[in-house]
Formats: C-alpha cells, structure tokens, sequence
C-alpha cells in the first residue's frame, strides 16, 4: 500500500487535490501541510479540516500542519482570494462543527515526523512552493532516505512561464518563483522527482465543458463540491487555468495516465530569471511530464469522486 504525505499551498485545485486523495482506495495518507502561498493559510487549513472531517473514507489519523515558511516572492493577492470563498461552501459547514485538529508542529516539522515514522518509503505530493521540503531536508537530512519519490507541480523548462511583474522575466512558474532558493535546495538533493511543468497539461483546461460535466453530476456530494469550487474560477484567454496541481495527484496515484521524458535540468536563483528552470546537460536529472492521456484522467477523477456519498 502506498504511502503519501500532501503538502500544498491552497487554492482550489490545491483543495481538489486534497479531495482525490481523501478518496483514494489503496494508499494511506500520513499527513498534510498548507503553505502560505497560491491560497491564504488560514482558510486553507480550516477547508482541509472540513474536507477531511467529510471526506475521508479509509479513516486515516489525520492532522492538518500549518506552514510558517514565508514567501520570496508572493502570489497575487487576488488569486489568493479564492481560498476563503471555497472555505464558506455550505457543503464544507453543514455540521457546524470541525473535528479534525490541527497538527501540534509546523508544516515542515510535521514531514520531518511523519517520515520518520514511516515504516516503508513515503510519495511526497506536493502542489505549491518546495520550501517546506527544504527546510525538512537542512533539519533532518537523513529523511531523504525516507522519501520513495517526490511527485511536484511546478517549474517549466522550454521557458513557459506565468510569472508577470516588474522584478521577473516571465519565464517562472510560480511555484518556483515562490522560493527559488528551495527549488535549488531540493534539486540539489538525491531524491527522484517526477515535476509536472507547465507545458505538461495543455490537454487539462478549466472549460465551459468541463463546468458543465461536473455540473450533471452534482448529485455526486465530492463531485458538487468540486464544481462549487472551479466556479469561483475565471478562466480566460491568455491567463487559461489548467488541472496542474490535480494532474500531479493523478500521476502520484496512476502512473499510467502520464507521459514522461527524463531531463537534466539546473535553477537560476538570482536575477531576473530567478525561478527559472532550464535544461542543461550538467544538471540534475528529473522526470519531465510531458503528456496526459485525457480520457483516462477524467475517468480516474470521476471514479474517485463518485466514491463518496
């Protein structure tokens, strides 16, 4: 049985993310961290302790680790909003009540002991800004021992990027503009990353179609929440949102519905193209996603979902 440990930075697809692998048979999941970042922290914990007071079908002992890392560069504060609104969704506050706790140590303390604890290799999942794994490693280096892959959205290598502000060239992603230095930090390290880039879910969009979809199947109660979620979404030519943070749970969980290159690739930490991550044949080698087999996607998404009554 697999195990994973979540960490994610809490805007909607962070939180559908987090949804999957409530729902997911065959894996237990140790733990989760929120990190304040793509989502604001507070109403990204409190939603995480909802979801799992609703949600989570195998019974995992299940604490919700508040991140203090802090930012480099932090995300637009509009795109942040979105986070509080999914936390007010009457589905998530129906009991009146949260029984989940908060987890007694920070985010990346809470990894440190849940990896140790592990009786077998864990999959990190993690959605946001690799800060949280960076810190863990300088703390407690003997935990990448612990770690059987790191499966992360984020980064781009053919210069993609969706960073647009005076101190950037536009060739980041956010999660790496976060904390470049992080991204160097874990790069730097041994551990095998599987890194679903930019350009990896172009066949993903957030579209009328899809809404739609989830919408005729509201009857489903994960399903509605997570069409209640993406409406709070505007996605728009030339600022498209695409599944980035669920296609990476999906790959963490079925393997099968990516496909993948390996790549040598390094990160530029300082400078205008700081967050930047480039191939180059000295690098570190990493898997690259390239591709997502969209049918078998929607249909592993659907499957889950509809696993919760």
């Amino acid at each position: 049985m697999k195990e994973i440990y979540f960490n994610h930075d809490g805007n909607i697809d962070d939180l559908v993310s987090y949804l999957l692998l409530l729902t997911a048979p065959d894996i237990k999941l140790l733990g989760v961290g929120a990190i304040d970042a793509d989502g604001y922290l507070d109403p990204s914990v409190e939603a995480c302790r909802k979801m799992t007071d609703r949600f989570n079908l195998r019974g995992d002992a299940l604490t919700v680790a508040r991140s203090n890392s802090r930012a480099i560069n932090q995300f637009p504060h509009e795109w942040r909003m979105a986070t509080y609104s999914f936390n007010y969704l009457p589905l998530l506050n129906e009991s009146g009540k949260i029984e989940t706790k908060e987890a007694e140590l920070p985010a990346h303390e809470d990894m440190i002991a849940k990896l140790k604890a592990a009786k077998e290799k864990v999959t990190l999942v993690m959605t946001g800004p690799l800060t949280d794994l960076a810190r863990a490693l300088d703390e407690d280096p003997t935990i990448e021992e612990k770690i059987a892959k790191l499966y992360w959205m984020g980064g781009s290598l053919d210069g993609h990027g969706n960073v647009a502000i005076v101190n950037a060239d536009g060739t980041q992603e956010w999660n790496a503009f976060w904390d470049p230095e992080a991204v160097k930090r874990v790069f730097d390290s041994k551990l095998d990353i599987q890194m679903v880039g930019l350009e990896s879910t172009e066949e993903l969009p957030l579209s009328d179609e899809l809404r739609q979809h989830w919408a005729s199947l509201r009857r489903y109660p994960a399903i509605d929440l997570v069409g209640q979620g993406y409406a709070l979404i505007v996605s728009v030519p030339m600022a498209e949102l695409y599944l980035w943070d669920v296609l990476t749970t999906v790959s963490a969980l079925y393997p099968e519905v990516v496909e993948t290159r390996q790549a040598k690739a390094k990160v530029i930490t300082h400078g205008l193209a700081a967050g930047r991550i480039v191939e180059d044949e000295n690098g570190r080698e990493i898997t690259l996603v390239t591709k997502a087999n969209k049918d078998l996607f929607y249909q592993k998404v659907d499957s889950l979902l509809k696993r919760a009554k």
